[in-house]
């Protein structure tokens, strides 16, 4: 309804007016032409970074609001307040869903993400760090489940932890929360309680540089193939440690003079 609404509303002004409908559907100015193909050439470089087909759906009806709100701002200031205010009132009562599917990864709090990285070193960590009302957190989500199905083991274990509600986390492993952000979702791959990698990469600036969050190159950045299979490696080695050999009991001696029977 948000997305559609200006021509709607162009429609009943022509028939309110008496003006024919063909003249008003038909008769677009110059200026509002241009400004659909504008964002109409938004939507497609906004589309290459996008992976599901909900992502490319989403672009278009964001754009598409967009769009109309400017229109309306262009036939009557007022319907313009009010079509913002009504987007405004979408937003803050419709929230995206949640992912709630299966999943193999822990969730980190401000104070158990330092405790669990240094707690057994031998363990690889790879932790995403993400915010509830980032639209790209939640187009990764399944994704980031998917790879926790199939890679995780004893020796690599999948993580997420809140940066948009616990803030000192983002300050320590310096992750930018603003609105503004390209680092959401940001994944670190750590070894030994270390950082080894992160993606987005941050340059000399302080900027990320662009990256695709897909399955595909998530498992090729991280090489999580050969970090399976040496974390399966290790485990392995681990369980076929010999376990301690039970103690035999002492025999008790018998006291002079008693018979077997008597013992």
């Amino acid at each position: 309804m948000l997305v559609s609404g200006r021509t709607q509303t162009r429609h009943v002004s022509s028939i309110s007016q008496g003006r024919p409908l063909c003249k008003a559907s038909g008769g677009a100015g110059e200026r509002e032409v241009e400004i659909l193909m504008f964002l109409s050439a938004i939507v497609m470089m906004k589309n290459r970074r996008s992976i599901t087909v909900e992502q490319h759906i989403g672009n278009i009806f964001m754009f598409s609001k967009v769009a109309n709100a400017i229109l309306f701002f262009r036939l009557d200031i007022r319907m313009g307040l009010l079509y913002i205010t009504l987007c405004i009132v979408f937003l803050m009562t419709c929230k995206p869903p949640l992912y709630m599917g299966p999943e193999y990864i822990k969730y980190f709090n401000d104070k158990t993400i330092d405790e669990e990285l240094e707690r057994d070193k031998r363990v690889t960590w790879i932790v995403e760090f993400f915010a509830n009302w980032s639209n790209d957190c939640q187009s990764f989500a399944p994704i980031y489940a998917d790879l926790s199905l199939k890679y995780n083991c004893t020796g690599l274990n999948f993580g997420k932890v809140d940066v948009g509600r616990y803030t000192d986390v983002s300050v320590r492993y310096k992750v930018s929360t603003s609105p503004l952000t390209k680092q959401l979702p940001t994944l670190i791959l750590f070894q030994g309680g270390k950082e080894v990698m992160r993606r987005p990469q941050i340059d000399k600036k302080g900027r990320a540089v662009s990256w695709t969050f897909s399955e595909e190159n998530v498992i090729r950045e991280f090489n999580l193939n050969e970090l399976y299979q040496r974390a399966k490696k290790l485990s392995k080695a681990g369980d076929n440690i010999p376990e301690e050999q039970p103690v035999a009991p002492t025999p008790t001696e018998v006291p002079d003079g008693e018979s077997k029977k008597d013992k």
